[in-house]
């Protein structure tokens, strides 16, 4: 009665009728379900109100001899397990597939050198959704006041679009509008941000019309996110000009973050490259406690600086060697210093030991000849250039002292 009311007016919660293992919006075929098993549940009662219920479903064991009883459970457990090993089998295959789908968006994005978007030379990390490069899905979807909106008419100005897929019941969605607010006001130029929602359109407006949001789009069910494989909320995606998958699938506030920051890192000249024995560039940057970190207090100590990314796969698929080697750095090896973007959150989930400072525009990086991450330049005791830039886990490893 609940689910038919609330589909009369128009509105589809959510259905958690299977707690955490399933939830989807409620419809129709809900309803035909919940119907269902109310018919049987009203004839069990029907029945038992008339006396006539019937025999119970387990009460045949009884008469059961104790070879017959053996054999049953015999039977039990080998169906038992044949249905583990299917079930085995099954997950098995399943997590096959998905090795084979990250790895050809993997191939695909070092064939194409990198991720469309990451201005520093660093991949996006295989993750959810479509591959990047691959065509984005075509959409057309009515906005907040009755207007229809397409993914073409979003991309006709010829810039990047981003869209972030939300959900008014959605406590982080909510808690980013302010900051979705700012993106589209203060990146206008660049960058074209629009929501994906989904729900009562008054109750969208309310929230939207309070943080002076646009480009704000209503889906009716789950087809768009559907489209984009998109598992939860708030996640995002860009979209390039010609209409391609511009970037992995961003899943929660800090994936989305790292992809604005990204695409707002201002354009920068190609990095100059320095040479050995040339004075090392100065370094004056905030640290994760907002204290200032300069190079010069590193002197007489070779150190190395390491341009790093939270956000960076390579950067994450390095980080378990990168704690190896703070718990045990070798003899005679350099201090760490790792120049990172990302916020201050991010950063500090890594649990990383070494200096941290922070620096959004990777101005450090291009000062020193670095056009990606993970990479690494080694400063002597003198404060001079003392290696070529290291460029990936194997080569920076290399410089720490690890073989």
């Amino acid at each position: 009665a609940g689910i038919a009311l609330n589909l009369a007016r128009g509105r589809k919660p959510d259905c958690h009728c299977f707690g955490q293992l399933h939830s989807a919006p409620a419809g129709w075929n809900t309803l035909a379900r919940n119907g269902a098993l109310a018919a049987v549940a009203g004839l069990l009662v029907w029945q038992g109100w008339k006396g006539s219920v019937g025999p119970s479903a387990l009460g045949w064991i009884g008469t059961l001899s104790s070879a017959q009883l053996l054999g049953l459970i015999g039977g039990l457990v080998v169906l038992g397990l044949l249905a583990g090993q299917w079930w085995f089998l099954l997950s098995l295959l399943r997590q096959n597939g998905r090795l084979l789908v990250r790895l050809e968006a993997l191939e695909s994005n070092v064939a194409a050198g990198s991720a469309v978007l990451s201005q520093d030379g660093a991949p996006a990390q295989p993750a959810e959704g479509l591959p990047v490069g691959a065509p984005a899905p075509a959409f057309g979807l009515e906005g907040l006041y009755g207007e229809t909106l397409t993914l073409n008419s979003l991309r006709a100005p010829g810039k990047l679009v981003m869209l972030i897929f939300t959900d008014p019941n959605c406590g982080p969605c909510n808690a980013l509008l302010p900051e979705i607010g700012r993106w589209q006001q203060e990146n206008f130029e660049k960058l074209t941000v629009s929501l994906i929602s989904r729900g009562d359109p008054e109750e969208n407006r309310a929230k939207m019309a309070e943080h002076g949001l646009q480009h704000v789009l209503l889906q009716k069910d789950w087809e768009v996110c559907e489209a984009y494989q998109v598992k939860g909320t708030p996640s995002a995606v860009l979209i390039t000009p010609d209409g391609k998958v511009g970037s992995s699938l961003a899943s929660g506030v800090e994936a989305i973050r790292s992809i604005v920051a990204h695409v707002m890192r201002p354009q920068a000249p190609v990095p100059v490259i320095k040479k050995l024995g040339e004075v090392a560039p100065e370094v004056k940057l905030p640290d994760l406690e907002g204290e200032v970190v300069e190079l010069e207090d590193y002197r007489g100590q070779e150190t190395l600086v390491l341009f790093w990314n939270p956000g960076c796969g390579f950067c994450q698929q390095m980080l378990p060697d990168l704690k190896e080697w703070e718990a045990g750095p070798p003899e005679e090896a350099p201090r760490l210093l790792l120049i990172s973007a990302g916020t201050k959150e991010a950063n500090e989930a890594m649990g990383l030991s070494s200096k941290v400072a922070l620096d959004q525009e990777f101005s450090v990086g291009r000062a020193f000849g670095a056009s990606g991450t993970p990479s690494a330049v080694l400063v002597n005791e003198h404060g001079r250039i003392a290696s070529e830039v290291a460029i990936g886990a194997p080569s920076v490893l290399e410089l720490l002292g690890t073989n």
